[in-house]
């Protein structure tokens, strides 16, 4: 039924348990995986009182998010690899995660996005904003949400 699932991580344990999960879900569907991280862009400094100076420059800031990227997708790849599953990876900079993970399941022409959520209930959910939430509220391709 499915023949290309996005599957976005953040590399937090409940994305890396979300990973395992979607790559047995691929495998028993024959679906191939593009795993995908939205890179945060650098934060505009705040200037007054109190503010808090960061030494980093933005070139600085976007290694450590590209190699970040890099860690986190290389990781999930390995998963599929080491089950059999044909995965690619894709990141982008985007201070907007759930467009970032619209887009590309667009762009890649997926069929399903497989994504955790943390189950955030109430005044929490609300406040927090689930970016499953909106990928959900948002997406015309189908979500599988995975808790």
């Amino acid at each position: 039924m499915f023949k290309h699932i996005l599957v976005p991580t953040d590399g937090s344990p409940l994305s890396e348990s979300t990973i395992a999960r979607a790559v047995s879900f691929a495998k028993d569907a024959g679906a191939r995986i593009t795993f995908f991280y939205a890179q945060p862009d650098f934060p505009m400094p705040i200037y007054g009182e109190g503010a808090l100076i960061d030494p980093t420059t933005p070139e600085q800031f976007g290694k450590a998010a590209a190699d970040e990227a890099k860690r986190i997708l290389d990781a999930a790849k390995s998963a599929a690899d080491g089950a059999g599953v044909t995965a690619d990876t894709d990141t982008i900079v985007n201070e907007v995660p759930y467009e970032a993970i619209i887009d590309a399941a667009e762009r890649h022409g997926c069929d399903l996005i497989f994504m955790a959520s943390h189950g955030r209930r109430g005044i929490a959910g609300l406040l927090l904003g689930s970016e499953t939430q909106k990928v959900l509220t948002h997406s015309k391709t189908p979500v599988l949400v995975y808790r």
